[in-house]
């Protein structure tokens, strides 16, 4: 048997998390297998709606996109990756300035600090080059598993399960999980997904949660996966219906 690669062993759980995970039930599975297959018909053209050129321009603007929409920080993002144009740049920066420019994705003096923090240790650590590794990412101020995912699929093809509130939410309403810890999540959907789909499925969700099944009241009429989610509320229907 050949060894796994570097890349598949940097998302992989540990060998001791594999062997405390509970294996899922084959209901569990065969749900995991509907929910992808669904939402690829349903998304075929789901992608990262961030712009960015390279792993530091997607680790600044996924920063940025905490409690902001992708629209916002791609309004912002092109001035500010014209001014700071690699990790040096945003290490040396005038906190004052940084904020100033990213001021309107809100968070901004948190941001910044996270922003220039991660890029000293970038710049420091790793040579001016973002990481590739899970381990590493996270290791980085602001850089939680969801944001070091979001790098790893989009920046280096690396398979990540990205869990934003849309994936934590789904996740739930569609009977993945019944846990609320995005962790605990992540870990869960892993072992349902085959791991080629990790990235592309992270998409989908997002993009069916922005369109359908919205927080606190999904528009359940219409939805592509109605057929196959336990979701128990159908109230939602005559709400929609009503509008």
């Amino acid at each position: 048997m050949s060894k796994p690669s570097v890349k598949a062993a940097r998302s992989q759980p540990s060998a001791a998390g594999r062997k405390s995970a509970k294996a899922p039930s084959a209901a569990l599975l065969a749900q995991g297998r509907a929910v992808d297959e669904a939402l690829a018909q349903a998304y075929p053209d789901a992608h990262c709606w961030l712009q960015h050129e390279g792993p530091l321009q997607l680790l600044v603007a996924t920063i940025l996109s905490a409690q902001c929409t992708d629209a916002r920080v791609n309004m912002v993002t092109p001035e500010l990756f014209k001014k700071y144009s690699d990790a040096r740049a945003f290490a040396a920066a005038n906190p004052r300035e940084l904020e100033k420019m990213i001021q309107s994705t809100g968070f901004y003096r948190n941001k910044a600090k996270s922003i220039q923090s991660a890029s000293r240790d970038i710049v420091e650590k790793y040579g001016g080059q973002v990481p590739d590794n899970l381990d590493a990412l996270t290791q980085l101020r602001g850089v939680g598993r969801k944001t070091a995912n979001v790098v790893l699929g989009n920046a280096f093809g690396i398979p990540g399960m990205v869990v934003d509130t849309h994936v934590g939410r789904l996740s739930v309403r569609l009977g993945l999980t019944k846990h609320k810890d995005p962790v605990k999540v992540e870990h869960a959907l892993m072992p349902l997904i085959s791991r080629e789909h990790w990235v592309a499925f992270g998409h989908r969700m997002i993009a069916h949660g922005r369109k359908y099944c919205k927080a606190p009241t999904p528009r359940c009429t219409g939805c592509p996966l109605e057929t196959i989610c336990p979701f128990p509320d159908k109230r939602f229907d005559q709400a929609a219906r009503a509008k």
